[in-house]
């Protein structure tokens, strides 16, 4: 197997998925797409669909209401606003797609992400702190992690998972891991990986890369729900308990835990374990 080759199909196809994420709103013909993946239009959708794991038209869609749940986590107008905003009809037709992508209403996501957010925004020198978060600490054993490298925007990383999944088959993993080395305002210097365990040996060696995650101290904070609340939850992290909490980040990547999948439960069901590597403040 040219290994080589399908990294260089995977790049084109993330050249497609990151116009796409630019602009959501835009009109993107399927032409214009495949000129941008330099494929063939006869059999680019195909392709896409086969690289992906879902379709052209599934991607418009999640990254609409991918937009349109930023809106709502940034008080971006009102829940009929945003609908209209983002291509829908009406509220009702907004919340029903909401509803199935995050598992909640728009308006009790938007409410759950104002409450999370909420404490850092009095912070107040003149104040005393906030409570901090309940967030207990755990020892982490050393990880040797096979991943696949995401190519694009943060924003579309689900897109590499479902390739993880697809190149995993029927094996079976209990859990799987998303590594991020990094700030994804960072730009270049930004890594992110969607990762299993390494058997020995392992039929994946030279399809992914290996990881060796060093052994450490975390700070081990669930989310139970959809991944949408995932990036809101770390910028909680960072602002509401780690300067109150007698730790500083360590020099290791911060690790997503995904306890069960999308495709084996309900949204509101999904379990990710959010590992932040921290040391004694120095």
């Amino acid at each position: 197997m040219d290994f080589d080759s399908m990294h260089r199909y995977r790049t084109r196809m993330a050249r497609v998925v990151a116009t796409i994420a630019a602009d959501p709103m835009a009109q993107h013909s399927l032409e214009a797409l495949a000129a941008i993946a330099a494929f063939s239009p006869f059999h680019f959708h195909r392709l896409y669909r086969s690289l992906t794991g879902e379709t052209i038209m599934d991607t418009l869609r999640h990254q609409r209401l991918a937009l349109a749940a930023l809106k709502l986590a940034s008080q971006e107008g009102s829940v009929t606003e945003i609908a209209l905003a983002c291509g829908y009809e009406s509220p009702q037709a907004f919340t029903r797609a909401f509803r199935q992508f995050s598992g909640q209403s728009p308006s009790a996501f938007r409410h759950k992400i104002f409450l999370m957010t909420q404490p850092s925004r009095l912070v107040d020198v003149m104040q005393p702190p906030p409570r901090p978060l309940n967030v207990p600490l755990v020892e982490q054993g050393a990880l040797k992690l096979l991943g696949l490298r995401h190519e694009g925007p943060t924003s579309t990383i689900a897109h590499t998972h479902r390739r993880l999944h697809q190149l995993l088959g029927k094996r079976t993993e209990p859990v799987r891991y998303g590594i991020c080395f990094g700030d994804p305002d960072q730009g270049t210097s930004f890594r992110y990986f969607a990762a299993v365990l390494r058997q020995a040996p392992d039929p994946l060696e030279g399809v992914l890369e290996p990881l060796d995650v060093p052994a450490g101290s975390y700070a081990c904070h669930t989310v139970m729900g959809p991944y949408t609340q995932i990036n809101a939850s770390i910028a909680a992290l960072y602002s509401t308990w780690l300067p109150y909490s007698s730790y500083e980040p360590d020099d290791r990547p911060l690790i997503e835990c995904y306890r069960n999948q999308p495709h084996q439960v309900p949204q509101e069901a999904l379990h990710t374990d959010l590992l932040i590597p921290v040391r004694p403040l120095r």
